[in-house]
């Protein structure tokens, strides 16, 4: 037990057994002295990128030596938190922003040695629309590295008419250069796979002359079919991929790792008023709702599928036998081992036996004296048990709706949503709207109680020191205290755990919060009622 901020605040462990997803290490654990991916590079931001990026140098996430100290200056304690956080402003023209997106903020604070989460923003060229997402991994982070570089470019894809895609395999054909498809948002720190972008290549252009053939001249899919089409076909690529391996043995062991490893992923579609959450696991889309008396409110627009979620312990147990009722879900994990009932990769819980020791025999020699090769969930008689099936939900925005939240579960098993939204909404506008001070059950003398209203008061001042509203939310979620109050010992201590000890206190955390533009919206829900 750690106790933080005096005697006040009292952590427990996050969990009794396995501090990941997964019950157990994970199956091809990322080398510690290396960075996640096999090679990495740094996107120059916001510049249109060709249709697959080019290599430049690596680098990765490094753990300060500051984080062994329990006394953390302010400077340190920011240093910390700041080291991932990125910003875009949508460009004006003529001095008006034409966008409904004002921009975004996003953020990310490990807790994982390397992180295991991953985020990706991109304009998508075609439509103008924006794409931004999360995405948790576990068992290692490879399956969230493939989603953040390939997940985009599958809906990009999905979303083309016909003749685009047709002028795109003719330019393939004739060898000449490709337009950008995405415009890139990325931060210095994410990385990217230099090996496998040819094999990445590869299969999406497989998937464009798939399109190119089930569709017809004038045809285009809306975005709800596009979201749910990329979802589904990428996940069936990272299954295939594995499958037929490479000659190259680098790159066999890669799609080995990325198709054992796996990944939730929640993203959105933001095309003029029209906003699209396509949600696969228990990442979570919540958007800021401003009420006319100036609060804020929170509305879901998805759902978590863990065992919380009553429809979908009742999907997985109708898609098995009966007798497998008592077994498909136990202790509120898939087959009593995995969390989230929805991810992509995690071919463990999808591929049959026969066909998992087939792939792993054939593998690269590294794989064989790994112990976690010879696992096998228990009670697996009629996978598969798990689908990469996105749920899709579509709002339309209104001049209310002032921003929206994505966030791993890192965030929301800290922070209530109604809680995030009150401190993003405060954050944006610059109101703070004072709560009434509780002191949770603990008896006060009047004096204490004058002092934490002056501590409060002092805070008040400091409330926006931050320039990235995601980073002020992380703030919150890692240092508040049981007054609801960030705390500087409480930030401290919890950013100074050591390496082996933060995953069982705190998960990763990635946030992304994009602003809205009421105006813009409110003018583009009038042209599109008349």
């Amino acid at each position: 037990v750690c106790v933080c901020g005096g005697a006040l605040r009292v952590y427990a462990p996050r969990a009794s057994f396995p501090l990941a997803k997964l019950w157990g290490s994970s199956l091809f654990p990322c080398q510690r002295q290396l960075p996640c991916c096999p090679t990495s590079h740094r996107p120059t931001s916001s510049q249109p990128h060709p249709i697959w990026p080019t290599a430049m140098p690596v680098r990765g996430y490094r753990r300060s030596p500051d984080l062994h100290s329990y006394n953390l200056t302010p400077p340190q304690v920011n240093s910390i938190l700041k080291a991932n956080e990125y910003s875009f402003k949508v460009p004006e023209f003529d001095g008006k922003n034409v966008s409904s997106v004002m921009g975004f903020d996003s953020n990310q604070l490990p807790a994982n040695a390397p992180i295991e989460d991953r985020r990706s923003a991109a304009t998508c060229l075609q439509t103008r629309g924006m794409l931004l997402g999360v995405f948790d991994g576990h068992a290692g982070c490879a399956c969230a590295q493939a989603l953040s570089e390939r997940l985009f470019y599958y809906v990009a894809m999905s979303l083309m008419p016909h003749e685009t895609l047709c002028e795109l395999e003719a330019a393939v054909e004739a060898g000449r250069p490709l337009s950008p498809i995405l415009q890139w948002h990325k931060h210095p720190n994410d990385y990217f796979t230099r090996e496998a972008q040819t094999m990445y290549f590869n299969s999406l252009r497989t998937y464009w002359q798939e399109l190119i053939d089930l569709s017809s001249p004038g045809e285009s899919l809306g975005p709800r079919e596009a979201l749910l089409s990329a979802f589904k076909r990428l996940d069936s690529d990272l299954s295939l991929e594995a499958q037929v391996g490479d000659a190259n043995s680098f790159l066999h062991y890669w799609v080995l790792r990325v198709a054992f490893s796996g990944a939730t992923a929640c993203v959105a579609h933001i095309d003029g008023s029209d906003l699209y959450v396509a949600n696969t696991g228990d990442g979570r889309a919540v958007l800021g709702v401003q009420e006319e008396d100036g609060s804020f409110s929170a509305h879901t627009l998805s759902n978590d599928h863990n065992a919380q979620n009553e429809n979908e312990v009742a999907r997985i147990q109708g898609e098995h036998p009966p007798s497998e009722k008592k077994t498909v879900v136990r202790q509120d994990r898939l087959l009593g081992l995995l969390m989230p009932f929805r991810a992509f990769g995690d071919v463990k819980f999808k591929w049959s036996i026969d066909l998992q020791r087939g792939v792993l025999e054939s593998g690269p020699d590294q794989l064989h004296d790994n112990e976690h090769t010879k696992f096998i969930p228990p009670n697996y008689h009629t996978p598969p048990y798990l689908t990469a099936e996105p749920e899709i939900t579509h709002h339309r925005l209104r001049p209310q709706d002032r921003f929206l939240v994505l966030g791993t579960d890192g965030l929301w098993e800290t922070l209530h949503r109604q809680e995030v939204v009150r401190i993003v909404g405060e954050y944006l506008t610059g109101v703070h709207q004072r709560q009434p001070l509780t002191v949770g059950g603990y008896h006060v003398t009047l004096g204490q109680m004058q002092g934490l209203l002056a501590e409060r008061k002092a805070r008040a001042s400091l409330a926006f020191q931050d320039q990235n509203a995601a980073t002020h939310l992380i703030r919150h979620a890692v240092g508040n205290n049981e007054f609801g109050a960030v705390d500087h010992e409480t930030l401290s201590k919890m950013l100074s755990l050591p390496e082996e000890l933060a995953r069982m206190y705190r998960d990763d955390i990635t946030i992304i919060i994009t602003q809205f533009n009421p105006h813009v919206v409110g003018h583009q829900r009038q042209g599109g009622e008349s």
